[in-house]
C-alpha cells in the first residue's frame, strides 16, 4: 500500500484524464482506419465503374449517331433561344453530318445516378449548306431514372 500513499485527488484525476485522452485517440484512429479500408476502391468497384463508364460512352455515341441520322427527341437552347420539340425537329434536316470522330472521352460519376461525360469530337458536317466541320469540345450530363440512363443536358463549342 506504500505506492498509494503518494496518490492524491489531483494525481488520480490527471491519470484519469490521460486515460480518457488515450481512449479517444485510439477510438479516432480505429474509426479512421476502418473508414479508410471501406472507402478504398476495391477491384469490384473499379470493374463496376469501368462498366458504367463504357455504358455512358456508348450511350453518348448512340445519341450523336441518332442526331446524325435525324432521329432526335429533345428540346434545345441556342443563341436564338429555346426551341420546342417541333422547332428543333424542323431544324434537324438542315444538318448533314457525314462523319464523327471521338477523342479524349472522360466520364465522372458525381453520384450513383449521374454521369458527366466530356470529350472532343471532330466532325464533317454542314448546316443550311454552310460548312460546320471542325473539332468541338462536348459535355453531357446523364441521369439514371427508372433503371435507364437518360440524356438531360448536352452542350458543345467549337475549339479554337
Amino acid at each position: 500500500m506504500k505506492y498509494l500513499e503518494n496518490v492524491d485527488e489531483h494525481s488520480a484525476t490527471g491519470l484519469d484524464s490521460i486515460m480518457k485522452r488515450q481512449v479517444i485517440i485510439c477510438g479516432v484512429a480505429l474509426a479512421t482506419a476502418v473508414s479508410t479500408c471501406f472507402a478504398a476502391p476495391t477491384p469490384a468497384r473499379q470493374v463496376k465503374t469501368a462498366q458504367r463508364e463504357k455504358a455512358v460512352v456508348a450511350l453518348e455515341k448512340v445519341a450523336t449517331e441518332a442526331f446524325k441520322n435525324k432521329q432526335v427527341e429533345f428540346v434545345g437552347l441556342d443563341a436564338g433561344g429555346f426551341k420546342n420539340v417541333d422547332a428543333e425537329l424542323a431544324d434537324v434536316p438542315k444538318y448533314d453530318v457525314r462523319d464523327n470522330s471521338f477523342a479524349d472521352m472522360r466520364v465522372a460519376f458525381p453520384s450513383a445516378n449521374m454521369a458527366v461525360i466530356t470529350y472532343q469530337v471532330t466532325t464533317q458536317a454542314t448546316h443550311n449548306g454552310q460548312d460546320t466541320s471542325g473539332t468541338y469540345n462536348v459535355a453531357s450530363v446523364w441521369t439514371k431514372r427508372e433503371r435507364k440512363w437518360r440524356l438531360v443536358f448536352h452542350t458543345f463549342m467549337k475549339s479554337q
